[in-house]
């Protein structure tokens, strides 16, 4: 058998595939018009895991566009920062203010002092504080209403 048939033959099948009609197109998924609203922060972080737990409540007194930091931390008996068990950053919208922390329950030191701190800066400056809250049990807590004030 000579080679020049199965070129030929190799040759009329290369032409056949690339003469054949290209695939359709799949359709699109039809868009879906968006009814809810949208998604902040703390509905984006989704329900709380079993492993974990959370403080929440709401921060009084950060001004419009002012940056909100809360922290939880293990204090020594100095009153010093020693470790750092969760923290959360809120833009102020000058009303009431939601947070979530949520914190690992496994780390909370226990016989040791734990404290919620915040404060709030707007422009880089430190503006407002919150005093110091001590969180004594690694459970689920609703705060209330924390209140910042002038800071010194």
């Amino acid at each position: 058998m000579s080679v020049r048939p199965l070129v030929l033959l190799s040759l009329a099948g290369l032409l056949a595939a690339c003469g054949s009609p290209p695939p359709k197109p799949v359709p699109a998924a039809p868009v879906q018009q968006q009814t809810s609203k949208p998604v902040n922060a703390y509905e984006a972080l989704g329900p709380l895991p079993a492993s974990q737990r959370e403080l929440s409540g709401t921060l009084q007194g950060v001004p419009k566009d002012a940056e909100a930091e809360l922290a939880l931390l293990v204090i020594d008996e100095r009153g010093r920062p020693q470790q750092l068990l969760a923290s959360s950053r809120i833009r102020g919208t000058g009303q009431l203010l939601p947070f979530q922390l949520r914190f690992n329950p496994q780390v909370f030191p226990l016989g040791n002092r734990v404290e919620l701190r915040g404060r709030a800066s707007q422009s880089g400056q430190l503006i407002l504080h919150l005093p110091a809250r001590i969180i004594t049990e690694p459970t689920t807590q609703a705060l209330g209403q924390l209140q910042l004030f002038a800071a010194p």
